[in-house]
């Protein structure tokens, strides 16, 4: 399985090449692979973040689920009212939608992130 480019928005956290259980935001590849869909794959990570955490604004060049392991995540979604979502609970996030997720929970919060992504292009565009 090929490495997703998300370094950056790790780099954008200030974490440092730490050992797994000291970074605030963690991600595991999961799955990659082709689909149906000419010039698209499915990709699904699971993302770990510490109490407090938040995952910067960016988007993706595809959809995502969100999907909450454990824990309890904050969503905001461009142009709309912040979400909050408990371990059971998911969310669609449409193509190209700046977004950000937070860690609003006392303890660490997981969650299973599937998209649909046009092929070779990055998994995560920080926005500016």
């Amino acid at each position: 399985m090929k490495t997703i480019q998300v370094i950056a928005l790790a780099l954008a956290l200030g974490t440092a090449a730490a050992a797994h259980a000291e970074q605030p935001l963690q991600r595991t590849d999961l799955v990659e692979n082709d689909i149906d869909v000419p010039g698209h794959e499915a990709v699904q990570v699971r993302v770990d973040f510490a109490p407090g955490v938040l995952a910067p604004n960016h988007s993706h060049p595809g959809e995502e689920i969100a999907f909450v392991i454990e824990g309890t995540l904050e969503y905001q979604l461009e142009g709309r009212e912040p979400v909050t979502l408990h371990a059971g609970q998911s969310l669609f996030i449409p193509s190209g939608t700046v977004h950000s997720a937070k860690n609003v929970g006392s303890g660490k919060a997981s969650e299973l992130a599937t998209y649909i992504v046009r092929k070779g292009e990055p998994l995560v565009v920080l926005a500016k």
